[in-house]
């Protein structure tokens, strides 16, 4: 097989959440377990940081690698999904798995692999992260949970540190439809006697895993608690500046509003690692989380595309998400143009409230088979009081958007709703600039 060939493979021979959703969720470890260990066991010989949690968890991984990083350790990311490149997800030093190591595992999995065997595609690009983190000799991987916690692929892992970002209503079908039953799935990843910092929680969450940790014998820090007094900014060039932090000051390369909650989380995680002897000095800090997109690849937070006019997409894609990203995008008024897409199984209902009411709107259907008809989320949304044009591909209503912005030099526009509605942004962008 050429590199097409194995993609092409991997799309169409392994369920894939990212197109298909639920039906690709396959919960238990028995079939993850199992390849694995015909790849000889690579998690293994692996140190690693577990990240997981509902919103932030992709920033958080990223900004630890990217500190790692910059400590001088050679560090291995795993992250889900990928934007534009399958590659994207499996990273060593910011640098993408190599094609050919991507056709050679795959083949190598062909090889091997016994009759029943039959993985996700999230599975075995589980086991081809670890194989390859494993054979390039990585000092630490930082693993990002795909979906909960307790019985996803990645939690046959026993890391150095966990780390769970905060818990919204998403994914409700597969983990419970309460805060508490979410929490419960998350907390999974909490493993015995190993540290654990929690990033938000309250009330009865914050009992969950009080509960779990204690269970564990694990070790638990409170971001929220302990961070709570520290207090972050916008800089004019577009970054998020904090003083008072147990790094010296520090600018942060992400600059939504969600990341001002983020990089508590964030610190509290390096800090203990720090403490654990990894060697995060003040400097190496306040390099890795300055430059945290240009060293890891990071793309899609916040993440301005064009200046003029001045194009911003992000992927938050749930309750938790919007809230603070309607709060950020209220603030350009009438100027915004919002085109937006969902995928078919997001709880809208708990999302348009946090829609800015000023905003003009473009409603669009990202080209993957779980997303959500471009005109039912208009029927849906006009039920909500919001109503906009219609279009059918994520290209389209970027053109009808620029058109528009010809005759407003001060026009905003911004991308997203979902993942994959970034996604085709990206891809979109791309092909124009070849």
């Amino acid at each position: 097989m050429d590199y097409q060939e194995t993609i092409d493979f991997l799309y169409s021979q392994t369920p894939q959440f990212q197109q298909i959703g639920a039906a690709a969720y396959k919960p238990g470890l028995d079939t993850v377990r199992r390849l694995a260990a015909l790849f000889g066991d690579p998690q293994r010989r692996l140190r690693c940081v577990h990240v997981g949690g509902t919103n932030g968890k992709g920033s958080t991984a990223h900004s630890i690698a990217s500190c790692l990083q910059s400590a001088g350790l050679k560090v291995g990311l795993f992250t889900s999904p990928h934007l534009v490149d399958f590659r994207e997800r499996i990273r060593v030093d910011g640098g993408m798995i190599p094609r050919e190591e991507v056709t050679a595992f795959v083949e190598r999995f062909r090889q091997v692999c016994p009759e029943g065997c039959e993985p996700s595609f999230f599975e075995l690009t589980t086991v081809m992260a670890f194989d390859w983190f494993a054979r390039s000799a990585v000092d630490v991987a930082v693993i990002e949970v795909g979906l909960g916690g307790r019985l996803d692929s990645t939690n046959i892992i026993t890391p150095e540190l966990s780390v769970i970002t905060n818990i919204s209503m998403d994914h409700m079908a597969q983990l419970g439809n309460t805060p508490e039953s979410i929490a419960s799935e998350k907390a999974g990843i909490i493993k015995p006697g190993v540290p654990v910092v929690i990033g938000e929680s309250a009330g009865t969450v914050r009992e969950v895993f009080r509960a779990a940790a204690e269970k564990a014998g694990a070790p638990a820090r409170y971001a929220d608690d302990e961070f709570a007094a520290l207090t972050a900014s916008p800089a004019p060039d577009g970054f998020l500046e904090a003083r008072s932090t147990p790094f010296g000051p520090i600018r942060f390369q992400l600059a939504g509003l969600c990341q001002h909650r983020n990089l508590r989380t964030i610190l509290c995680a390096l800090d203990q690692l720090r403490r654990m002897g990894f060697p995060l000095t003040d400097e190496a800090v306040g390099e890795g989380l300055s430059t945290v997109c240009d060293s890891t690849g990071l793309m899609g937070r916040w993440m301005k595309v064009m200046d003029s006019p001045l194009v911003i997409c992000d992927t938050g894609h749930n309750e938790g998400g919007w809230e603070l990203l309607g709060r950020q995008l209220a603030s350009y008024g009438p100027k915004l143009t919002a085109i937006l897409g969902f995928v078919n199984d997001k709880d809208l209902d708990h999302i348009f409230p946090h829609l800015p009411k000023e905003a003009d709107y473009i409603f669009t259907r990202a080209s993957v088979p779980r997303a959500l008809p471009a005109e039912e989320l208009a029927v849906r949304a006009a039920k909500a009081g919001i109503r906009g044009a219609v279009t059918f591909s994520v290209e389209q209503a970027l053109n009808d958007a620029l058109r528009q912005a010809r005759r407003d030099p001060e026009a905003v526009i911004f991308v997203g709703g979902s993942t994959f509605v970034v996604a085709d942004l990206l891809s979109s962008l791309e092909k124009r600039n070849r």
